[in-house]
């Protein structure tokens, strides 16, 4: 025996003989096969992940339990490809607006055209109220998923690690999709309209991988919540926002100019005409199709209850393409041109007009609609460089050049103030708008904060520093600042024509509202936060709110004294 093992050993010695003479070759050995072992693994993963109902063989035993199996390598790959948020490629798009306001009012979910009637008392059987109803979300059933014809035909994403409930729901109501469904405990799925039926509870069985404590759906089974959206969220179908249903205009061939009969008439048929055609409206009457742009005649500003556009569509069960009276609109990807040009002023203003504000109040956001209503450049107390490459080409301009509609600044001294002849205010919410600095501060403008960040010394320190100055920034443009015009970021975003509309008059210019209604379609610009990475808790303390409070009640005061509305509701602490 010994003399055979001594055989054995002799290849083994020469090996070692050879990568101790050769350690390069035996390092670049072990690269090459771990390099390799790592294609293998990601060509593996994404091939897995790639069809529409590719989930690597989930319905064996083996991949019912991958969270609990899976190796370290694949667990590490897994958390990778799980943080890549996609749009899944499925035969067809899908649109169709959720023809659900009845059914939020009384409780209950309807299905129209195809879609499956279920009671919503039924769908909550044995929910607490907890899940039922968060603020954000309500719970509505365990629904069928077919990997081949999803139930919800949105975008997805999967995370064998952390998936919680909240979070499927975040992901999908950022991107303005009506639901949101959870399934094999860590996969999430978005959609406009369920499209399948409506299964047995004991079926959703499997909890969540971030979240022991709630249900995710189980093997081809969603658990789906309704979204509670914001009313600014916009309604995605595949290229097209959903705006809503409007009454027929008066005179339909003046309001939108291009018009075609569709047969087999979708949602998608339209929306492409449209794009053709290069026109930012898709207008569904029936089996007729309009283009056109939002103008006077069609404004789009007193939307009908959904109900009255209900009308099934010839070339999809799903969707719903209005009727002879009642239109349903879409906006195209086209970008509308009418409020796209901008100069600098022709001649030397006489005047130097502020937009003030509190770091984090918008200012931005109002320099980008400016700009747009009236066709001319801001200025900036400032310069930023990352301002000027997108787009702020008065940034360059020093404030006192006169070229400029308006100069952006933060200053809130009584030197800085009587400098300007007159100034627009704009005054944000202060939770708001200091969650919106900080993240500005360590972010960038449309970037965030880590959690380093906010979990370690900067954010109190922040909030001690920043928060008094919230309020004496407006106390002192209100107590110095000549012809004054407040402006509230939130009443901006409600009702931005006519609030837009006050601002272009304060600043002495006549008043476009075709450029107007231009602005509106494209209001958001580059510098809105996409959201995806809101904080999951509250950063405030009890001591931090007390404080607040107090600011918020002083500015009211102030507001009122000068004979202004105070600040808007929300504001105020219950």
């Amino acid at each position: 025996v010994m003399a055979g093992g001594a055989n054995m050993a002799k290849p083994l010695l020469k090996i070692q003989r050879y990568f101790r003479r050769k350690p390069v070759r035996f390092f670049s050995l072990i690269l090459l096969y771990l390099t390799a072992g790592s294609l293998v693994f990601l060509h593996s993963g994404f091939v897995g992940d790639s069809g529409p109902g590719a989930r690597g063989g989930r319905d064996s035993p083996v991949a019912s339990e991958m969270g609990s199996r899976t190796s370290l390598s694949d667990a590490r790959g897994l958390g990778i490809m799980s943080r890549v948020f996609k749009e899944t490629r499925r035969s067809g798009r899908r649109f169709g607006p959720p023809w659900m306001k009845k059914a939020r009012q009384e409780g209950q979910e309807v299905r129209r055209g195809g879609d499956y009637t279920n009671n919503w008392n039924r769908a909550l059987k044995g929910r607490s109220a907890k899940d039922v109803d968060d603020g954000r979300a309500k719970y509505i059933g365990c629904y069928i998923d077919d990997t081949q014809k999803r139930a919800l035909r949105g975008v997805s994403f999967f995370d064998y690690k952390k998936m919680t409930v909240f979070r499927c729901q975040d992901n999908c109501a950022e991107r303005g999709y009506m639901y949101a469904g959870l399934e094999f405990g860590a996969e999430c799925y978005c959609g406009h309209k369920i499209q399948t039926a409506n299964s047995s509870e004991s079926e959703c069985n499997m909890e969540c991988k971030g979240e022991k404590s709630n249900l995710c759906g189980g093997a081809n089974r969603l658990s789906i919540y309704r979204l509670e959206l914001s009313q600014e969220s916009a309604r995605r179908y595949g290229s097209a926002i959903f705006k809503g249903c409007f009454h027929r205009p008066d005179n339909v061939t003046l309001a939108l100019p291009f018009s075609a009969t569709i047969q087999n008439m979708s949602v998608e048929k339209c929306v492409d005409t449209c794009t053709e055609r290069e026109k930012t409206l898709a207008v569904l009457a029936g089996d007729r199709c309009h283009c056109g742009f939002p103008t006077p005649l069609f404004s789009l500003h007193e939307p009908e209850n959904e109900d009255m556009c209900l009308n099934r569509c010839h070339g999809e069960e799903f969707e719903s393409c209005g009727n002879d009276e009642y239109f349903v609109v879409y906006q195209t990807q086209v970008q509308d041109n009418r409020c796209m040009d901008r100069h600098f002023l022709p001649s030397r203003a006489k005047q130097l007009v502020a937009l003030a504000s509190f770091p984090g109040a918008g200012n931005t956001w109002a320099r980008h609609l400016i700009e747009l209503a009236t066709g001319f450049y801001t200025g900036s107390y400032y310069f930023d460089g990352s301002l000027y490459n997108k787009g702020f080409k008065g940034e360059r301009d020093h404030w006192r050049s006169g070229r400029t509609i308006c100069i952006k600044t933060h200053e809130s001294g009584r030197k800085e103030i009587e400098a300007f002849d007159s100034s627009i205010i704009m005054i944000r919410n202060p939770y708001k708008a200091l969650m919106a600095e900080f993240n500005r501060k360590y972010g960038g403008h449309i970037g965030f904060a880590s959690q380093a960040h906010w979990k370690g010394k900067e954010w109190p320190e922040f909030v001690r520093n920043y928060a008094p100055w919230w309020a004496s920034h407006t106390l002192d443009w209100l107590n110095y600042g000549k012809n004054v015009q407040v402006v509230h970021f939130e009443d901006l975003k409600r009702d931005l024509f006519s609030k837009l509309k006050g601002m272009v008059l304060f600043l002495g210019l006549k008043v476009s509202e075709d450029r107007l209604l231009c602005v509106e379609g494209q209001k958001d610009g580059n510098f809105k936060r996409s959201g995806l990475r809101k904080l999951e808790y509250d950063p405030y303390t009890p001591e931090m709110r007390a404080n607040i409070n107090e600011l918020i009640r002083t500015v009211d005061a102030a507001l009122k004294k000068r004979n202004m509305s105070g600040v808007p509701e929300e504001y105020m602490p219950r």
